[in-house]
């Protein structure tokens, strides 16, 4: 309170928060708090044994020309935004696919955002391209300042290359815009007061066409101010193109229309409300969140259903099932060629592909040969005239691979390979399983040398998630062998993904367990993966680490409050924290379909118990705690982690607070800050979970 007082803040609220101060983002006593608390940490860590040669080693990985270069192909060209020590903001640039097969490309740079930054004095962060498809020479490009989801967006002349004078251009907005044709655009953004949904997301979507005032567009739809967001597009595959509007309700329901190009008149799709639909050609595609009764027919949630788009607007309900869920496999992606349909299946956290053709008017499959451990992602090179596709594989000790397939066949051609930032050699990879309270087994990954002794002393990182259907799965990640894994010691760190309930590893159903009233289930399997660690003698409270980041950051805080005396360190990342508040701030309200209605009686009574901003206590003892975050962050409020480490800090607890200027909810805005947040972090864990020599018992469940 006095800390506040010497700011001259008033610090009013119906809840008595003594630092809603902090919630006022830019304000110059918040901004000095934050810079007091950056510069403590930044004097701590980077005095630490280390921290300089590993900064150093980091950023030259992050920068690392050998990184696989991504690419999206439009008109005959390949495209790619790329960052390294001589492109701090980037490079979008472009090559042809008989340069892309060399080892070393030969570019043409579209647009160097670094030049762009400095002609125009903005703070520009690359935020994506949009193409005119299928053929056109125009695209509209995403610009944000600093790194926050809010975005600029400004036509571009492809063949020039440089941005069209007079051209398409909107303002800064949490907003979306789409091709129709070559003069026209579906724009949802914000076109003044009331047309923003109370998550701060576009409600009213219109049809612009050039040469026009912005404020003259056609209006298109209209959503609820309590939806989450309204949008519009263009399916362009010729033979079928469609437009179609999309009434996000909430975060996991949604009604889509399909809309009359000529007089603008919507029809409804009738799908459930919480399935996600979309067309392939002449085909609709459904997939399913809740079980979806049609006549005698009970489909599954989690199944994926395809039916002719056209009879399906007639009436017809006659579908087909793509993909059936068992209690060990779940849809986690789909992609498009030509003539196929590639769905990644996720069993038992390892992916594989299934090929699906229709022809005939009947469903064909098969199964792809792809490697069996880690991590697949497809995506089709050219929807329409091509059946190849681009196949990452990856896994936590082998660099990234990308190949190219073709549907049809399970030959593939090796294009790009990363580099091994780390020796991998000492290191092995397993499974395990750890028992909820309930029963429920949750599986996780172990990362760790082959000598690792169970003698409890091994500094350990566990890494969760756990909400929104986001499903963790391996993957290579040089920061993090360089960072944890390989620490030039003897004894190096190990690291744990677990799986956790909320996320989509097993698919809606692994989710649904832990919505709501359920969170619960969450953090209780987290614990659990915990305390399984300590009891198979892998670590010991005294070297064991959590770290997650946004809703991770909600299950680490939960975790930390809950069972203190399970951890040596956490890292909690653009978390949020407080949640009674949260469906206040920035883009809150979209997630209350995850996590309730705090101003619902009945609601806080669940939500309250486990709000971390709530549960911290000063007759507690607590691990060492490093909260991360970004001012630009604008969509988890960056006041979360603030209040959480100045209540704690008030209340005699032993907490760092560093927050990135820039950056976004990623935390940093280019490879130079984002050296720097995992450098702070990583020296922060491992000077917490080494330090201590004994481990101490953990009184488990």
């Amino acid at each position: 309170m006095a800390r506040a007082r010497q700011y001259g803040v008033i610090m009013q609220s119906m809840e008595q928060d003594p630092y809603l101060w902090l919630e006022e983002v830019a304000s110059e006593p918040a901004l000095g708090w934050v810079g007091e608390r950056n510069a403590g940490t930044e004097a701590e860590l980077t005095a630490a044994p280390g921290y300089a040669a590993l900064r150093t080693r980091l950023k030259a990985i992050l920068d690392s020309k050998d990184r696989i270069p991504y690419v999206g192909l439009h008109g005959g060209h390949y495209y790619n935004f790329w960052r390294d020590a001589g492109h701090e903001r980037g490079l979008w640039r472009r090559t042809s696919f008989e340069e892309y097969r060399k080892p070393e490309p030969q570019w043409e740079t579209v647009l160097d955002l670094d030049k762009l930054a400095r002609d125009e004095d903005e703070n520009w962060v690359w935020a994506g391209a949009s193409f005119l498809k299928p053929h056109g020479s125009r695209c509209l490009v995403s610009l944000s300042r600093g790194g926050g989801d809010a975005h600029v967006v400004r036509e571009f002349d492809l063949d020039a290359p440089a941005f069209v004078p007079d051209g398409f251009s909107l303002p800064e907005a949490k907003g979306s815009a789409a091709w129709i044709d070559r003069d026209t655009l579906f724009v949802a953004t914000d076109f003044g007061p009331g047309s923003m949904t109370s998550s701060g997301y576009p409600r009213v979507v219109k049809e612009w066409r050039r040469g026009t005032p912005l404020a003259d567009a056609r209006l298109v739809y209209e959503a609820q101010e309590d939806d989450l967001s309204a949008s519009a597009w263009f399916d362009y595959t010729p033979g079928h193109e469609r437009q179609f509007v999309q009434r996000q309700i909430g975060f996991y329901s949604s009604e889509l229309f399909v809309r009359d190009a000529v007089t603008g008149v919507l029809t409804r799709v009738e799908k459930p409300e919480d399935a996600d639909a979309f067309t392939v050609r002449d085909q609709l595609l459904v997939q399913l969140r809740s079980d979806w009764r049609i006549g005698a027919t009970m489909w599954p949630q989690g199944a994926l259903l395809a039916i002719g788009f056209a009879a399906f607007l007639a009436g017809a309900r006659e579908f087909d099932a793509l993909f059936l869920p068992t209690e060990t496999t779940s849809l986690d992606g789909i992609a498009v060629t030509r003539d196929a349909i590639l769905l990644t299946v996720l069993d038992k956290v390892k992916n594989r592909i299934v090929e699906l053709r229709h022809a005939d008017g009947a469903w064909q499959r098969r199964e792809v040969a792809a490697p069996g451990m880690g991590a697949l992602g497809v995506s089709g090179v050219d929807e329409l005239e091509s059946n190849d596709y681009f196949l990452t594989v990856t896994d936590f000790l082998t660099p990234s691979s990308l190949y190219l397939g073709h549907a049809g066949s399970d030959e593939r051609e090796l294009l790009k390979s990363m580099p091994a930032f780390f020796d991998a050699s000492p290191y092995t990879v397993g499974q395990f399983e750890a028992v909820s309270p309930d029963g429920t087994r949750i599986p996780y990954f172990t990362v760790m040398r082959a000598d690792t002794r169970m003698d409890g002393a091994n500094p350990t990182l566990l890494y969760g998630y756990g909400g929104f259907e986001v499903s963790l799965t391996p993957f290579y990640s040089g920061v993090t062998g360089a960072g944890w894994l390989d620490r030039g010691l003897a004894r190096g760190g190990v690291y744990v993904l677990a799986n956790i309930r909320g996320g989509g590893e097993f698919g809606p159903r692994w989710h649904q367990a832990a919505l709501k009233h359920q969170r619960q289930k969450a953090f209780d399997d987290f614990l659990a993966v915990a305390e399984d660690l300590i009891a198979r003698k892998l670590t010991s409270p005294d070297h064991l680490g959590i770290m997650g980041g946004s809703n991770g950051g909600l299950l680490v805080g939960a975790a930390l409050t809950q069972r203190p005396e399970l951890f040596g360190a956490v890292v909690c990342q653009v978390p949020l924290l407080d949640m009674r508040r949260y469906h206040q701030l920035l883009a809150g309200a979209s997630w209350m379909g995850e996590y309730g209605d705090p101003d619902q009686p009945e609601e806080w009574a669940y939500i309250g118990k486990y709000s971390p901003y709530h549960q911290v206590s000063p007759q507690r003892r607590y691990p060492r705690v490093l909260f991360t975050t970004s001012t630009r962050d604008d969509r988890v409020h960056p006041g979360h982690a603030r209040k959480m480490a100045a209540l704690m800090g008030e209340q005699g607890h032993n907490v760092l607070y560093w927050e990135n200027t820039e950056g976004g909810h990623a935390g940093a805005a280019n490879n130079e800050q984002t050296a720097t947040m995992w450098a702070l972090t990583y020296t922060f864990l491992w000077e917490e979970l080494t330090r201590k020599s004994s481990p101490k018992s953990a009184n488990l469940r």
